[in-house]
């Protein structure tokens, strides 16, 4: 198997919206709960994981990273709630294994 990409996207209490790529999901997820990127997701405590997709290919991660950020938030929130209707914080089950 090839490398992995992800997309994903970064939330809040508020539902504010980051949207991101990235070849380790879980490095770049504890990167932003513990601020260690300064910027937007630091200045606004994104720090729940809402959605993620992956794939094997750079070029289509980042294309597909780039057409969820055109869209409108009522769309970027759709995806997410196709996936995680209850907003779950995905990331959690990796940091409770990390404890």
């Amino acid at each position: 198997m090839g490398k992995q990409y992800y997309v994903y996207i970064m939330t809040n209490i508020a539902r504010t919206l980051y949207v991101g790529v990235t070849n380790d999901l879980e490095r770049r997820v504890y990167e932003h709960k513990m601020k260690l990127i300064p910027g937007f997701t630091s200045k606004y405590s994104l720090d729940f994981l809402g959605y993620f997709e992956y794939g094997e290919d750079i070029v289509s991660a980042i294309e597909r990273e780039k057409q969820i950020k055109r869209w409108l938030r009522k769309k970027k929130i759709a995806l997410i709630e196709s996936v995680n209707p209850d907003w779950r914080a995905l990331s959690k089950d990796w940091e409770d294994s990390h404890s």
